[in-house]
């Protein structure tokens, strides 16, 4: 991977965007894109869309949400003591002690705090904590103090690095989906650079906005677009951690190539082409089955409409909605590569009907 692409992944991951947020991310998005696409649109909703070919009448849609989980301020106590909510679904056990940045009008470090162990009682070593036995602690001493820096309705995010581990893994927070948002602009990098798209097919390649709150941005984007295809790249549990259960819900592995879905929510003809794309070009999959309806944007996209012929592709990701993500490199460049032959398998003249 070249060193100014693992720079933007970096600094997409530094930059807070929960859910209802996500303008720091959108703008460096923009900021990133703008030399190689023919065309940038923002909606009323700040979905992000980077355009090849936007006269043709045929188009992919490309979605990879920008929003990560994250945190509300709902009130501050005469001790200056921030209460909050979440945005999106977190586990409440991990974020325990953890260092926070609150977005208000200015930046500001804090700490999420609870009682001490030395103070519980026999239950509270049993019990599950929620977010109402939680607190942010950023050092102020009154409400007056803590509500000339911050203020109810700011964002929270946690505050962890970037960071290396061994091998192509690494560490951070908001993989979910940064991920898929750093694909969308290595995709469309690629695909300017090499070409290969039909001419007569347009490509959409998103930033969405508010998928882990519903999906909102995908479902306006794909109305807007009204893509013939789409491709939703998002994360997926990995499952190569110790007593993990494949009975349960299957097996992803990090470093062994994206997950390829299959089900309900992903049309056979699309299946077929990442197939033959991912076979064609010498990339490894692992599949995934699922019955249920999709939890990412796909949801939504593929009936936007008269209906999109839609394919999920899942980056295989350890301790999801965590502080600490772990994701392997390659993974994402074979996501890159596997996205963009998909594309340039698209013709105006494909039929997406499941006969």
């Amino acid at each position: 991977m070249r060193d100014q692409s693992l720079d933007f992944l970096k600094s997409i991951v530094a930059a807070p965007s929960p859910s209802g947020f996500e303008q720091p991310v959108a703008r460096l998005y923009r900021d990133y894109i703008g030399k190689f696409a023919d065309g940038i649109t923002t909606d009323t909703l700040g979905n992000v869309s980077a355009i090849i070919h936007p006269e043709a009448k045929v188009r992919i849609m490309y979605a990879g949400h920008m929003d990560e989980i994250g945190f509300i301020v709902h009130y501050i106590d005469e001790n200056g003591f921030l209460f909050f909510s979440a945005i999106g679904g977190t586990d409440v056990a991990t974020e325990i002690g953890q260092r926070v940045m609150v977005h208000g009008r200015e930046t500001v470090s804090g700490v999420i705090g609870r009682k001490a162990i030395q103070t519980f009682k026999p239950a509270d070593s049993t019990q599950v904590p929620t977010l109402k036995d939680l607190w942010i602690d950023i050092g102020a001493t009154s409400r007056e103090e803590a509500e000339a820096v911050v203020g109810v309705g700011d964002a929270v995010t946690v505050q962890t690095d970037f960071t290396h581990l061994r091998g192509s893994q690494v560490t951070g927070r908001g993989f979910d989906n940064k991920a898929g948002l750093f694909i969308a602009a290595e995709v469309l990098r690629t695909l300017t650079a090499g070409g290969g798209v039909h001419p007569d097919v347009g490509v959409n390649i998103l930033g969405t906005v508010q998928e882990e709150i519903g999906s909102r941005g995908a479902q306006t984007a794909a109305f807007n677009i009204a893509p013939r295809t789409g491709l939703v790249v998002d994360m997926g549990v990995a499952t190569d951690y110790p007593r993990a259960r494949n009975e349960d819900a299957g097996r992803l592995d990090l470093g062994r190539g994206p997950g390829l879905w299959q089900g309900p929510n992903t049309n056979p003809v699309v299946w077929r082409l990442l197939r033959e794309a991912a076979d064609d070009v010498g990339i490894a999959t692992q599949p995934v089955a699922e019955g249920k309806a999709s939890p990412t944007d796909a949801r939504l996209l593929q009936t936007s409409r008269g209906g999109v012929a839609t394919g999920i592709l899942s980056v295989p990701l350890r301790y999801m909605h965590t502080p600490s993500e772990v994701m392997c490199l390659d993974d994402v460049q074979a996501t890159i590569d596997l996205v963009c032959a998909y594309c340039r398998r698209i013709t105006p003249d494909i039929d997406f009907t499941p006969w």
